[in-house]
């Protein structure tokens, strides 16, 4: 008879060195696993944070990280830098780079810079054969034309964001869309329609905790453990039992981190 396969919870997108949790990270992540949540990926926003993520996936075997520079923090990225990730890039532990990207909101840092630091951290995915976590802020249009560039690297949306004809672009590129606690927002009729629009192959679950926790607990600290909230917005919406969502997006989060054990 076969071994039945086991299905779990993914966090694909998670910033457990955010100071948030600096009272009780070891507490928390310690009872983190026993909640059906298997995996967890730190992901890196700085060069201290992404350090940060691989000594926390060091620590604790459930644990990955991705390490790269956020689009706020782009004027970091050196000849230094690039060096420097390109050693934390090799660890056996690191599953991605990220999160890097464009971020228009509030412009600045320069979007030449932005792009400059963007396209510089994109040849080191393509380089070391690792996905992405896009981080893309009112620069649909600037992101996606970069993406095209790189065409075979593949990655995640992460927060997505823009509309459903969009997403369908970034989908066609090789590109998951990250769902997370926005989709509970009673004012998140446009992600509705995306996540009703996409098929199931399409999307991973994410918490981008300490932020975006869903309703009911909007406004407080997140954390992977309210990925149960956004279980089951994801299947009211798709019509489906959570088990499925479950099983679907295990399926996609490790077919993408391919070096996840």
């Amino acid at each position: 008879m076969d071994k039945k396969e086991e299905f779990y919870i993914i966090d694909t997108h998670a910033h457990y060195d955010d100071e948030a949790f600096n009272e009780d990270r070891d507490e928390l992540l310690n009872n983190v696993e026993d909640t059906g949540i298997k995996r967890v990926v730190n992901i890196g926003a700085s060069m201290e944070s992404s350090r940060v993520s691989l000594l926390l996936a060091h620590k604790y075997k459930f644990v990955y990280a991705a390490v790269g520079v956020h689009p706020s923090s782009s004027e970091e990225i050196d000849s230094e830098s690039i060096l420097k990730l390109e050693e934390m890039l090799s660890d056996e532990k690191c599953v991605a780079v990220g999160e890097i990207g464009l971020d228009y909101y509030y412009d600045e840092p320069k979007k030449e810079i932005q792009k400059k630091a963007f396209l510089a951290q994109l040849d080191l995915a393509r380089k070391y054969n690792l996905p992405v976590v896009i981080h893309s802020r009112d620069a649909a249009k600037d992101t996606f034309d970069i993406l095209k560039k790189f065409e075979g690297v593949g990655g995640i949306i992460h927060c997505y964001s823009y509309s459903k004809e969009m997403a369908r672009e970034f989908i066609r590129l090789g590109y998951l869309l990250g769902i997370g606690g926005v989709v509970t927002f009673k004012n998140a009729k446009k992600l509705e329609e995306t996540v009703k629009d996409i098929s199931f192959d399409d999307f991973v679950l994410e918490t981008d905790c300490p932020y975006l926790a869903p309703v009911p607990n909007r406004g407080k600290r997140n954390s992977s453990l309210n990925l149960t909230y956004i279980i089951d917005r994801i299947s009211e919406i798709k019509g489906v039992s959570r088990d499925f969502i479950i099983k679907k997006t295990f399926e996609n989060a490790r077919r993408l981190y391919s070096n996840m054990k």
